[in-house]
């Protein structure tokens, strides 16, 4: 059948020409449509073109959001039929940590296993409700497991922000028994499904009985029987409430909360105490007029194991203070044991420094003959500055005997050896005296007695060591004689904020107590530790160079290594600042009040300090390559309150550069042994290399009635003479440096020769006529013809210590006045 014809007038489309509209559709088409669907439309194509096809829909988003909780559901459902609850893990029966020399020989094993375990029904219930009050408060009517606290805590953990304890005591009781303490996302999956299903299978006494057998409390203690042992010496049915909650208090941090292995954290314990007590309060297990009524309860002495008697309880210790402090481990993940410590500590050194403490202090002690002798507590620790690495460290007699670490305790003032951090602080910043002089070691500063710090909107007026005034000398000299008065107004020129940065920057720590930034900053009244001390004057000896201190070569656990912490060096002062400061110790050793340190056959730099009532005395010092700090402190054995050293080993008193710095010249003498003599490669600042002018010993009379072994009375301040001649009339500047001078009338023709030491100075009228002889250094010698007619004050530094004024001849002070 053919096609059919098509209609009258209908012509044939060529393919090539384009199909003209229909009428009806260009009539569509010329029909005007809404605006805003128009709009709407248009809209709508765009965001659909190119990239925005990639883009979502609102639809694929509800679905997606839907298929995770799906999937997340059936992880939660799989996890907790696929997760059994496991037997006990290995830290439920503590293992042993090894600990060794950096030779690798044996130090000391720890981690003997002390636990025993009682039943709930044998434990107050006070005493209970403290651990819950401390822990988890809705233990017995929430959930066994908190996710939203895992959720923060995975996070934290994912995110390198800390570890953070969020868990209730249920999945405590779950890492303690049944894991382990490592803190990864996959040990905390576990323990949130074992939680969940413990807490299906078994009851709330049934898991808070297991807690408290299994929790560790500080003090190789595992179970709160053993705790009550350990801290209070009874079985745990006979806590109290307050002894429960200082217990529970340790659970947050065991070894930082013990009072007496750490005094500098008792406000911390407390505080932590104190929160115990007052959710007891909250949740009425106790009354308000209870609370009140209820004192802290000091816990018993130490009692060490006797594999770390000796040096080696107070190593360990310091190395485990060292590992949780730097988040290297916590300390309930290291009481695991098990790990195999590689210390930085020179076996041959560490003998060393314990010889010497033996050799100078142990063995002249007699506390039957003298009670002082009782009070005596030694602290050490030396550094290899070019490394960081602590070599050796003496904590005390014996840790079996004497608990606390005196290397690492916070309680004593480190007095004079702050000084040096002043001067490193004043190059560092180009400071300047009130009267715009560069402050160096030639700056010229007034010394005298009680002298009014001047820029301070709070009067203060320091005594210097003796009450002595020494009028205009220099910063090297006052450095020497450890002038109290010079280095108070240095730190107000400095700036008090400037110098405590700069100390921080040096390696003490910003937590540091009484690290307060004020002119009494400058005599030492923070409380760092030795070892905190031993880090600082490291970064002086490594030329400003900081390179933070360690403990540790190596940790291991069975074939795994542990990540210890980066300690790349950085610069805390300029080398300038470093070495200009070690020009000046270097001049303490040499001719100041720390020659005592010369015994040790090498040039060495170092302070001398004595604390505030005699308390404590340091020698801070160091050789290009070895820096040691030594400190003895007074401490009664029985109350633990700190004593004056007055009378100790038979001396009226005891000071730096006495047995501090013997002892650190018989050990650093044998720590160098078979190497050279090295001098110190210095970089001075602009006008630091002018020698320091001479100063004159003399020797103080004794009165037929002195009794050496009483406390000394400190001589008044001298009442006449400073202001009569003055460094003006007859001193320093008409007779002395300026008319007379240092040639014509003054150290010369009449100065030292004629007028001055001789005739009418310290042989004639000083301190031979005249002086420490017939009128002493109060009566005529500091007052009348001594240094005072031809004195100390007119014309002196008071007014403003004007520049070109250098200092005279001044008396040395009696050993015993002197830091």
């Amino acid at each position: 059948m053919s096609d059919q014809s098509p209609p009258p007038g209908w012509t044939p489309r060529d393919p090539d020409t384009p199909e003209e509209p229909r009428p009806e559709k260009a009539a569509m088409a010329e029909q005007p449509e809404n605006p805003k669907q128009a709009a709407k439309a248009t809209k709508a194509k765009r965001e659909r073109t190119g990239w925005r096809r990639a883009l979502p829909t609102w639809r694929m988003v509800v679905g997606g959001l839907l298929l995770l909780a799906v999937l997340l559901g059936g992880a939660l459902v799989a996890g907790y039929l696929l997760v059994d609850i496991p037997p006990a893990n290995a830290a439920a029966t503590a293992q042993s940590n090894l600990y060794l020399y950096a030779d690798g020989s044996q130090l000391a094993r720890d981690g003997e296993v002390n636990r025993v375990n009682v039943p709930l029904s044998q434990i107050p219930r006070t005493v209970q409700e403290t651990v819950l009050a401390a822990e988890d408060r809705g233990f017995y009517s929430e959930r066994a497991v908190d996710p939203a606290a895992m959720l923060r805590a995975a996070w934290n953990t994912a995110t390198g922000k800390g570890t953070q304890s969020g868990s209730t005591i249920t999945q405590q009781y779950v890492k303690n028994y049944y894991l382990g303490q490592e803190q990864t996302i996959k040990r905390k999956a576990k323990e949130f499904f074992i939680a969940i299903k413990l807490g299906r299978e078994k009851s709330k006494d049934y898991i808070l009985e297991g807690y408290l057998n299994t929790s560790y409390f500080g003090r190789n203690a595992y179970g709160i029987q053993a705790a009550a042992q350990a801290y209070y010496g009874k079985d745990v049915g006979k806590l109290t409430t307050a002894e429960g909650a200082y217990l529970a208090t340790l659970l947050n941090s065991p070894s930082a909360f013990d009072v007496l292995s750490h005094p500098q954290s008792r406000p911390r314990a407390l505080a932590r105490w104190n929160y115990v007590l007052d959710g007891m309060v909250k949740k009425n297990w106790m009354t308000a007029t209870e609370r009140a009524a209820t004192t802290f309860p000091e816990p018993g002495k130490v009692r060490a194991a006797a594999g770390l008697s000796g040096q080696r309880g107070y190593l360990v210790e310091a190395i485990k203070d060292y590992i949780v402090e730097n988040r290297i481990l916590d300390d309930k993940t290291l009481a695991e044991g098990g790990y195999r410590i590689t210390t930085t500590i020179d076996k041959r050194r560490q003998n060393a420094i314990v010889d010497a403490v033996n050799d100078k202090v142990v063995s002249e002690l007699d506390p039957e003959k003298r009670k002082a002798d009782r009070l005596v507590r030694t602290g050490a620790v030396s550094i290899d500055p070019a490394t960081g690495k602590v070599v050796a460290l003496y904590g005390g007699i014996d840790y079996t005997k004497q608990f606390v670490n005196n290397a690492t305790r916070h309680d004593y003032q480190v007095a004079s050896t702050f000084k040096p951090f002043v001067f490193a602080a004043a190059v560092q910043n180009n400071s300047r005296t009130q009267d715009g002089r560069t402050i160096t070691p030639y700056t010229i500063y007034n010394g005298d007695n009680k002298r009014r710090v001047v820029g301070t909107r709070i009067p203060y007026a320091p005594e210097n060591e003796g009450q002595l005034s020494y009028g205009n000398i220099t910063v090297n000299t006052a450095t020497d004689l450890s002038v109290n008065a010079v280095f108070a107004q240095m730190v107000v020129d400095v700036g008090t904020a400037k110098v405590k940065k700069t100390a921080i920057d040096l390696g003490v720590p910003a937590d540091t107590p009484n690290f307060d930034a004020v002119p009494a900053m400058a005599l030492g009244t923070m409380q760092a530790s030795v070892l905190d001390m031993t880090q600082a004057y490291a970064t002086l000896a490594a030329h400003g160079r900081h390179t933070p201190h360690t403990f540790l070569e190596k940790i291991t656990k069975e074939g795994d290594t542990i990540a210890l912490p980066d300690r790349g060096a950085n610069e805390a002062v300029s080398r300038e600042a470093a070495d200009t400061t070690t020009s000046m110790l270097v001049s303490v050793v040499d001719n100041g009040t720390g020659t005592a340190a010369l015994a040790a056959g090498h040039p060495a730099a170092g302070k001398t300090g004595t604390g505030e009532l005699d308390r404590s005395a340091w020698f801070a010092a160091y050789t290009p390559d070895l820096v040691t700090v030594v400190a003895m402190m007074g401490q009664d054995p029985d109350t633990g309150t700190l004593e004056s050293l007055y009378g100790a080993l038979g001396e009226a008193r005891i000071g730096g550069g006495g047995y501090p710095a013997q002892i650190w010249a018989q050990y650093t003498k044998t720590a160098l042994e078979g190497t050279d003599p090295v001098d110190f490669d210095l970089e001075l600042m602009p006008g630091a290399d002018r020698p320091p002018p001479p100063v004159t010993p003399s020797t103080p009379q004794q009165t037929p009635d002195d009794d050496s072994s009483a406390p000394p009375v400190r001589p008044s301040p001298p009442t006449g003479g400073q202001t009569q001649g003055g460094q003006n009339n007859g001193g320093q500047n008409n007779g002395g440096q300026t008319q007379g001078g240092q040639n014509n009338g003054g150290q010369n023709n009449g100065g030292q020769t004629q007028g001055g030491q001789n005739n009418g100075g310290q042989t004639q009228g000083g301190q031979t006529q005249g002086g420490q002889t017939q009128g002493g250094q109060t009566t005529v010698g500091q007052t009348t013809g001594g240094q005072t007619t031809g004195g100390q004050n007119n014309g002196g530094a008071t007014a403003g210590n004007p520049a070109g004024t250098t200092e005279g001849l001044r008396p040395r002070p009696p050993a015993d006045l002197l830091e």
